[in-house]
């Protein structure tokens, strides 16, 4: 026996250190106040309209001025950090985010507010890709990366679900502004002990910034998320919002042609033809457009049909976000277990079956039980199917690669965030114009669609994702 045949790789380590315990605490604290406020304005924006003046057809300008900018700017952001440094980027969106809510706290006038969103969004797009890089380098590929990433995705999703209930009590307790101010004393500490734990990650040489790459895709992505926004308000034949779906469609085709001759790509061709990159941003995609609008229609079921107040509706939403965290620190253990592929398609399977059993609700709230057990257990579903898809889209590449591949990812996240409502809002919106249907009988078409998105994205993972383990 020769001395290479006792050489073996080093087993990857499967206990935190304690400086990793306290990174983990701080990364993961930022991406779910991040998480948070994609949510928190949802119930406070008739508050904020009275008190500001907004006009009833520009609130929807509150949502729509962080979604553009969040998603428009995150694929940028996540190479960005790749090329400049992920803990200098983390640090400047902290900052933005913390100058920017403080801001937003304190407007006195739509404009102020609406410009303090936006810069709330570049913070999100700056800090999430940043942030993700930063946990999926620290953290070697294997169980503690699985872990670190499942509990990301717990965070991340119950920030979304519960950011309706804080928005609720921070509203009716207090004042809307808290809903900004919230975020100050996050960034503060931080910006304070970041520098601590994070030590920066950037190449030693330094390529070229693909401008070309950056302003197509980026102006592609702002387009085809104002598209969907459009279409959910104005109706999907509406010129505004078919019009900008095409103009995003055409930046997206040109950034793939433009990355195709680039010397020094934004994305390099090669990672958009990985297997693991492209299905597993599918599935995450699904992921996120499905769980996010399921929220959308069940609020219309608890308001509109039962009868609950908004406080109530996100008091009902906190079952939701248990069931992402219970999903979210046992998805680690079954992605090691099962595999990545087998785990998104049995994740997916739970979500469908437990969106399916949603159809069945009824017009009395003797039916809320149902409710409450049917999003919990697709909650948990839901969150395996992620945290598998972040595993499965960030894998597999060098670690000067994890900004793009994490920003890719972000980007499918609030891409499917953006998407979610406008095509369920259509569903029930045309189920609506038949004669004698109720908003029941409209929301139950739309979650059984729901129920057959998820369904299909099993059947695609299944089919064409490689077999893996974490």
């Amino acid at each position: 026996m020769t001395t290479l045949d006792h050489v073996r790789p080093a087993p990857a380590p499967v206990r935190m250190t304690g400086r990793q315990r306290l990174l983990l605490v701080l990364l993961l604290g930022a991406q779910f106040t991040l998480a948070v406020d994609f949510s928190i304005l949802g119930v406070a924006l008739p508050v904020i309209g009275g008190g500001l003046g907004f006009s009833l057809a520009h609130l929807q300008w509150i949502v729509t001025a962080f979604a553009l900018s969040a998603a428009g700017f995150t694929l940028l952001f996540g190479r960005v950090a790749d090329l400049f440094g992920r803990r200098r980027l983390f640090l400047a969106g902290m900052a933005l985010l913390g100058l920017s809510s403080l801001a937003g706290g304190l407007a006195t006038s739509p404009s102020v507010l609406l410009a303090a969103r936006v810069a709330q969004g570049l913070a999100t797009a700056a800090v999430t890709p940043a942030g993700l890089a930063l946990l999926t380098t620290s953290f070697p590929e294997g169980p503690l990366r699985a872990r670190a990433l499942g509990l990301n995705g717990a965070l991340m999703s119950a920030g979304f679900t519960s950011g309706a209930i804080l928005g609720g009590l921070l509203t009716d307790l207090l004042s809307w502004r808290w809903a900004f101010f919230v975020n100050v004393p996050v960034a503060l500490a931080v910006l304070v002990a970041a520098p601590f734990l994070i030590a920066e990650s950037r190449p030693a040489r330094r390529a070229r910034l693909d401008a070309p790459g950056a302003v197509t895709v980026t102006v592609g992505l702002l387009a085809l998320v104002y598209g969907l926004t459009a279409a959910g308000e104005r109706g999907w034949t509406s010129p505004v919002a078919l019009g900008s779906l095409a103009l995003g469609a055409v930046m997206l085709v040109a950034f793939w042609f433009v990355e195709t001759r680039a010397a020094a790509p934004l994305v390099p061709v090669r990672i958009l033809r990985r297997p693991t990159v492209v299905w597993g941003n599918l599935a995450g995609l699904i992921a996120f457009l499905t769980e996010t609008s399921l929220v959308f229609l069940m609020t219309l079921y608890l308001q509109k049909v039962l009868g609950y107040s908004a406080l109530a509706t996100g008091l009902a939403f906190g079952v939701l976000g248990a069931g992402t965290v219970v999903g979210g620190v046992a998805g680690a253990r079954v992605v090691g277990r099962l595999g990545t592929r087998v785990s998104l398609v049995t994740g997916f399977a739970i979500q469908a079956t437990a969106t399916l059993a949603l159809v069945a609700l009824g017009d009395d709230r003797g039916w809320l039980p149902l409710l409450l057990v049917a999003t919990f257990v697709g909650g948990v579903g839901n969150m395996v199917a992620i945290v598998a898809f972040m595993i499965t889209a960030t894998g597999g590449l060098p670690d000067e690669e994890q900004g793009l591949a994490t920003g890719l990812a972000t980007m499918t996240q609030q891409v499917g965030i953006t998407m979610g409502i406008p095509v369920m809002s259509a569903v029930v919106t045309a189920r609506m114009a038949g004669q004698g249907v109720t908003v029941l009988d409209a929301v139950a078409t739309a979650t059984a669609a729901n129920a057959a998105v998820v369904l299909a994205g099993a059947v695609l993972a299944a089919l064409l994702l490689p077999r893996g383990r974490a």
